[in-house]
């Protein structure tokens, strides 16, 4: 199995260890770096390169926007993961424009972001679910007031990539999505994935704007 390498950094070491915890006993991801200082952390992704970064947000500056910049340039094959309690539409754009992607918001658990790993591994953008329902509602008011694109074409998805399509438009998570069709959560992120890439698509929220022009969920 190619395990996905992780590295953390947070300048508080002890959140930092923490989410270290939560990820090392997964099979498929070994975590190869958790830094906390700055000035170290590029030294560290150097001597371990990292397929995944999380990058843990406790105040936003044009300091941390400048290294989040600085980082996906010089280490593009390394994708940032923002963890962070500031989940503000303005502060998850700045982080997204300085070269982060995804986010994660405070209110995430350790399936989210094994989630958020994989999908940000496979060359797409994630949103966490409060961050996705927040900017959706901007998408919705956006339809009301009649600027709306036209609905894509649904006949390159299978039957069972709709059904997983529909209820992820519907709020269910991952595992409840297993269990409401019998199936591995591992074979739900695959569908995901098969789904993104066959309609183009980058982030979790066009997933769900996708459901929304298509009438597979309700507004």
């Amino acid at each position: 199995m190619n395990k996905i390498n992780v590295g953390i950094y947070d300048d508080h070491y002890l959140l930092g260890q923490g989410l270290h915890a939560l990820l090392q006993k997964q099979e498929d991801i070994d975590v190869t770096l958790v830094c906390s200082a700055k000035n170290k952390l590029e030294e560290q992704l150097r001597k371990h390169p990292v397929h995944v970064l999380f990058y843990n947000l406790h105040e936003l500056s044009t300091l941390h926007l400048n290294h989040i910049t600085q980082l996906s340039i010089k280490y593009a094959h390394t994708k940032i993961l923002i963890l962070s309690v500031l989940d503000s539409e303005e502060i998850v754009m700045q982080t997204i424009k300085a070269g982060a992607k995804g986010f994660l918001s405070k209110d995430c658990d350790k399936n989210d972001m094994l989630e958020a790993i994989y999908v940000v591994r496979n060359g797409h953008d994630y949103f966490s679910k409060s961050l996705t329902a927040l900017l959706v509602h901007k998408y919705i008011t956006k339809i009301k007031t009649g600027d709306n694109d036209k609905a894509a074409d649904l006949q390159v998805l299978s039957i069972r990539q709709i059904e997983i399509l529909k209820h992820w438009g519907e709020g269910l998570s991952n595992q409840e999505i297993a269990d409401k069709l019998y199936i591995s959560i591992r074979t739900v992120e695959t569908h995901k994935n098969h789904i993104m890439q066959k309609l183009n698509l980058k982030t979790t929220v066009d997933m769900v704007k996708f459901a929304i022009k298509n009438n597979l969920i309700k507004i």
